[in-house]
């Protein structure tokens, strides 16, 4: 089934916590439910571009059942490509070799799909698409989801890329600005999550080249609480329905237990059948 133009999908990043989100697309798949807009950012463009391709549990192999296997997260990476996940494995191997991508399926899929990254020179936020070049559509994730300190960063369209989180966790706004009066939104974090994490300013050999960049990552914190606070409000006055955790995660960002893993996709999965069943009708 296609849902109402008006309403948009907007998916959150969080690292290994998106196997929720793949959780909640895969839910989404089984009951056809697609939506014509969809804006993601993070680990959460990574699930979103299996859910274009209609790749039913790609994502969750490549989360789960591969991470066991291959190993792609660890220091290891970091001193041996300049990030802390296996960027070879997950950009060249799985799509092309591994875990192939149906990138006919996602080529030629109407949906709307935006990719959240954000931009090291101008410290804003890019939504990109690409539905015809390959390498653009990889350069594009891979941005997205190349995290600040850990992950090198990406060149795209000739400009330097890092994880769109850093200003845009939460994509929302976007999608309203692009006219989705209504939106469904997947996070990653449990109702009344906020991060006791500090802001501090960035001293200034981070990052040396990228000034507007480090003043951003220096705000991220409270931006993100700002969203969350945002996301909440309007799931209160019902102009949002949001998929999220029921409960405290005990999944980081970097999680290797695939077990912590599975139960989290799991509950993602339950909850993508239960909004299925539940509004199938509204929307």
């Amino acid at each position: 089934m296609k849902v109402n133009r008006n309403v948009g999908l907007v998916l959150e990043g969080g690292g290994m916590r998106g196997v929720f989100t793949s959780g909640v697309l895969d839910a989404f798949m089984r009951n056809e439910l697609w939506f014509h807009y969809v804006v993601a950012v993070s680990a959460g463009a990574c699930n979103g571009m299996s859910y274009i391709s209609h790749q039913i549990r790609r994502a969750r192999l490549s989360n789960i059942d591969l991470l066991a296997r291959y190993k792609y997260i660890g220091i290891r990476h970091l001193v041996t490509q300049g990030c802390i996940f296996d960027q070879k494995l997950l950009y060249d191997d799985f799509p092309n070799k591994l875990l192939p991508f149906d990138w006919d399926a996602y080529f030629s899929n109407p949906t709307e799909f935006e990719m959240v990254t954000t931009n090291c020179r101008t410290g804003q936020a890019c939504y990109l698409s690409e539905k015809h070049d390959k390498q653009r559509s990889l350069d594009i994730v891979k941005a997205s989801s190349s995290l600040p300190f850990v992950s090198k960063i990406v060149e795209v369209d000739g400009e330097p890329m890092l994880d769109g989180g850093i200003v845009d966790s939460i994509p929302l706004m976007r999608s309203i600005e692009r006219g989705h009066a209504f939106n469904v939104v997947v996070c990653t974090r449990n109702r009344g999550y906020r991060t006791r994490e500090r802001d501090r300013k960035m001293p200034h050999f981070i990052y040396k080249n990228y000034p507007r960049l480090r003043v951003a990552l220096s705000h991220r914190c409270e931006v993100y609480n700002e969203q969350l606070e945002m996301i909440e409000r309007m799931e209160d006055e019902e102009k949002i329905i949001c998929i999220r955790p029921e409960r405290p995660l005990e999944v980081d960002r970097m999680e290797k237990d695939v077990e912590k893993l599975e139960r989290l996709y799991e509950e993602g999965f339950a909850l993508g059948e239960r909004f299925c069943r539940e509004n199938f009708a509204s929307i």
